[in-house]
């Protein structure tokens, strides 16, 4: 990890992260459903790696993650089913000097995943492990981001959802340099009148089939979520009338490979 001023410093050690708006410099623009926040991948860029080394993003969607590489200096492979996205990524990286590969690719595939890997390091580094990965699958079918049946947001069966995303995870850790990190970004839902704990049963399989070491659990609200922005009297209201919570965040997992 890059080594910093502790006095000066803007990386965050709380467990609590507060964010009041979305990250809107530089490249970043909120035009898409996942609603990645820029300043999640700043922080976890920023105390797990350093200058030049190869960061994955599995779901990697409008490319928030591959922004804040190239603001950081970090190396960039990232992997999406949707191809619409990588041509509108692509075509925000035109002028970019980074080192990166972008991956048309279903991540839980292992001979796929394999071969995209592969190619991409052979073509930013030709090393063959890398240094950190991040994960934000999108939440069971909250949100469908394709057609694609292989895409995890078809999935409505949680036992389902929980072994693909075992297999992209797992096909990430293959690559992982030993005592390289890696975090899971996810949410919980609200189906047939209940809270289904998608995170913390996400993060329990992770636990359960890796030998890794769980170094935070890290709880995020963000103020600005633009589904509800000028519309928080009604939310309140709907919730109040009825007996459940609104969402207001989400979990970030951060895991330390052990092996």
């Amino acid at each position: 990890m890059e080594i910093v001023d502790w006095k000066t410093t803007d990386v965050n050690v709380d467990s609590l992260w507060i964010i009041s708006e979305r990250d809107k410099s530089g490249k970043h623009s909120n035009v898409y459903h996942g609603n990645f926040i820029p300043q999640i991948p700043y922080q976890l860029l920023k105390r797990y790696t350093n200058p030049k080394d190869i960061v994955v993003d599995l779901f990697m969607g409008s490319g928030t993650t591959l922004f804040e590489c190239e603001k950081l200096d970090r190396m960039f492979i990232g992997f999406d089913i949707n191809t619409q996205i990588i041509d509108y990524v692509t075509s925000k990286m035109e002028d970019s000097t980074l080192p990166y590969s972008i991956c048309n690719c279903d991540v839980t595939n292992i001979s796929l995943f394999k071969e995209s890997m592969e190619q991409a390091l052979e073509k930013i580094h030709k090393e063959k492990q890398i240094d950190f990965f991040i994960a934000h699958p999108p939440y069971l079918d909250i949100v469908k981001f394709t057609d694609n049946p292989e895409d995890l947001s078809q999935i409505t069966d949680v036992n389902l959802f929980l072994e693909k995303l075992t297999q992209a995870i797992g096909n990430g850790y293959s690559y992982l340099k030993k005592n390289g990190y890696f975090a899971l970004v996810i949410g919980d839902v609200y189906k047939k009148s209940e809270v289904i704990p998608l995170a913390f049963y996400s993060m329990y399989v992770i636990k359960k089939k890796f030998n890794v070491k769980l170094k935070g659990t890290i709880i995020k609200n963000i103020e600005g979520n633009r589904g509800k922005l000028g519309s928080q009297n009604i939310w309140k209201y709907r919730a109040l009338k009825s007996d459940y919570y609104l969402f207001k965040h989400e979990y970030i997992f951060v895991f330390k490979k052990i092996s």
